[in-house]
């Protein structure tokens, strides 16, 4: 819940740097968009198309960046990337709720559990589990023997870390993930499919969050590693043996199939889908519902969605695409009898 008594502006610069013009004992208690902010919310801009609404904002106080603290009256904090500091605003005046620590009655633990930690209702902790300090884990999730979960970790309900799995401090991982399921990992014998069995593990950095509903596959011999960092959003598939960066971002439901290589600081968006055994170097931006159906070794941004358009125009343009190979052909025929002509002329 937002702190009821708010903060005043020269306060939230205390805290969080900025500079600020106009009345700092403007008093705050949470932050809303431009259109719809009103008596003691703070707003804040960083695309110039909103600029329209900094002028009728009937906000208490706004978070601007430099090129725009002139278009205002109103009382601002100046910072050059407002958007990360009205992230650290809305941190500020919405503090995480916290659980009681301790262990619910209902609980399964056959491991040591610290005292700062929280262990919710029906959860089950197998054998040998090591939890850091401030570790809450919510009702429903159950967490693998071996499993190793770093200092103030997150983990919401329903979660299911499987055994020997390692999540690093600070982890946020959103409700009905899955960690550490097996690979998708068949050999053919004959008609059959042979399961190969997964004996890798996930291992996860400091600092990374997991949307709710994202798997994130085991190795199938060495370990599928997410680096320091890393977001995924929702519904996302990690397969097996995938290497992420430190940093990288991808949106919901990006497919990523196995041993695959990501550098770091690399975003996928939303439904984009990368092939297997392929290496993205640091700094590829993949845009939403692209394939990636090959090695990407330069940083830059990446995109194979053709442009939305009517239904008629997609027919007649998919028609065309069709008759590339056989015009290239052509192409190719007539460069020869030209250059054949120049020859002998």
């Amino acid at each position: 819940m937002p702190a009821q008594e708010g903060l005043r502006l020269e306060e939230i610069v205390s805290q969080l740097g900025g500079s600020l013009e106009g009345d700092g004992s403007v008093l705050v208690s949470q932050v809303a968009s431009l259109a719809s902010a009103g008596t003691g919310q703070i707003a804040f801009i960083v695309n110039p198309k909103y600029r329209q609404q900094l002028q009728s904002t009937r906000a208490a106080a706004v978070i601007v960046p430099p090129q725009f603290a002139g278009d205002t009256a109103l009382p601002r904090i100046v910072h050059q990337n407002a958007y990360a500091y009205y992230a650290r605003v809305v941190a500020l005046l919405n503090p995480r709720e916290s659980r009681p620590s301790g262990v619910h009655s209902t609980a399964v633990v056959h491991s040591k559990v610290p005292g700062s930690a929280c262990i919710g209702e029906n959860v089950v902790l197998g054998e040998n589990v090591v939890l850091g300090e401030n570790v809450t884990v919510y009702p429903g999730c159950v967490i693998g023997d071996g499993v190793s979960i770093g200092d103030d970790s997150l983990i919401y309900p329903n979660v299911v870390i499987y055994r020997q799995c390692v999540i690093g401090r600070r982890a946020i991982i959103q409700a009905g993930a899955v960690i550490g399921s097996d690979g998708f990992g068949f050999a053919k014998d004959g008609e059959r499919w042979l399961k190969i069995q997964q004996i890798g593990r996930v291992v996860i950095g400091d600092d990374v969050e997991i949307g709710a509903n994202t798997s994130i596959d085991r190795g199938a011999l060495d370990d599928t590693v997410i680096g320091h960092g890393v977001k995924l959003d929702n519904q996302i598939q990690i397969a097996h043996n995938v290497l992420i960066g430190e940093h990288t971002a991808m949106a919901g439901c990006v497919g990523v199939a196995g041993s695959v290589s990501i550098g770091r600081r690399c975003t996928v968006g939303g439904a984009g889908m990368i092939s297997g055994h392929l290496e993205l170097a640091d700094d590829v931006h993949v845009s939403g519902g692209t394939l990636v159906a090959r090695s990407l070794l330069k940083a830059g941004q990446y995109t194979s969605v053709f442009p939305i358009q009517t239904h008629a125009e997609w027919l007649h343009n998919a028609a065309q695409i069709k008759r590339l190979a056989r015009l290239a052909e052509r192409v190719s025929e007539l460069e020869k009898k030209l250059e054949q002509m120049e020859k002998t002329s």
